[in-house]
């Protein structure tokens, strides 16, 4: 897989900062199972052990998952994109039309986004639908309750 991954200067930060920990302290962890569980003898019939073996090829998936991740980011700044429209990076006020609510969102990359820090995928159906549009447009969303209009009141980065 060599597809670009589009992440903020802060979010590679975090990321390596994660990498170091599971590989310092999370290694350590496993290391430590591993090491207690060949201490109670036979390997052949321990549970304790295909368990601790088990959550070694986990932690070493994630790590060399998030090492992939890395190795494909192209750092991006909201400085960098036009602010005419919607990109990634935009911060956009949504009214929904039919009840009238106000929705606050900043489009990031997947690997970005949390929904609990209003952050949504530009992959997702919200962000695939605001992608490209401007202030007054309205974007059509199809989720599950049904389809929802949603009025661009504001784009910021």
């Amino acid at each position: 897989m060599s597809d670009i991954v589009y992440m903020t200067k802060e979010r590679v930060k975090e990321l390596e900062i994660e990498i170091r920990e599971l590989k310092v302290h999370g290694r350590k962890e496993i290391a430590q199972k591993i090491a207690e569980a060949r201490s109670h003898g036979d390997l052949s019939e321990n549970a304790e052990y295909d368990a601790a073996l088990h959550d070694q090829q986990i932690l070493e998936m994630k790590i060399n998952n998030l090492e992939n991740t890395l190795s494909r980011v192209q750092v991006i700044s909201p400085d960098e994109l036009p602010d005419d429209k919607i990109y990634i990076l935009t911060k956009v006020k949504l009214k929904n039309k039919l009840n009238g609510s106000t929705l606050d969102y900043m489009l990031v990359s997947p690997e970005e986004a949390d929904f609990e820090k209003r952050k949504i995928s530009v992959s997702s159906p919200i962000g695939k639908a605001l992608m490209g549009k401007v202030v007054g447009d309205t974007a059509e969303i199809i989720a599950p309750a049904g389809k929802i209009k949603y009025e661009i009141l504001e784009i910021s980065k």
